[in-house]
Parts: C-alpha cells; structure tokens; sequence
C-alpha cells in the first residue's frame, strides 16, 4: 500500500476502533498511529494465525477489516496496561 493509503486508512480505522472501545480520541496523530499499527497488528495475525496470504492488500473492505480488528486489539491491550 502506498504512503497515502496507509495514512488515510489509518485515520479511519483509528477512529473506528476508538469508537468501538469507547475510549477518548487520540487526536488526528494519534489515530492515524493507532490504526497503522493496528494494520500491522491485523495483518499479522491474520497471516500468522489464520494463514491469509497479503491481507493488507490496498484501499478495500478486507484491509479495513482486518486494520480494524488490529487497531480494536491494540486499544484493548493498551487499556489493560492503562497507557492512557
């Protein structure tokens, strides 16, 4: 994926998935980290555990999937060690 895609999935899936903790915002930085690491976190997963091959793949609904259940582990993870 290109640099832009990545930012602006990143945006969205951060903000998704702080909506789906119901935790407060990060700001528009914040998100955007939250959600590329979550990506990564995803797309991990996703190769390592269920054996999908190039699950971040471009702009489309399986990388918005998969970046978002990353990004939703990742806050989940962060609020159980409370970096908040």
């Amino acid at each position: 994926m290109g640099l832009l895609t990545w930012l602006i999935v990143g945006v969205i899936v951060g903000w998704l998935a702080g909506m789906v903790i119901k935790g407060r915002g990060f700001g528009l930085i914040g998100n955007i980290v939250v959600g590329v690491i979550g990506a990564l976190i995803g797309g991990w997963l996703a190769g390592a555990v269920l054996n999908i091959h190039n699950p971040i793949s471009g702009f489309n609904l399986t990388t918005f999937i998969v970046a978002l259940l990353g990004a939703v582990i990742l806050l989940y993870v962060a609020r159980l060690l409370k970096f908040r």
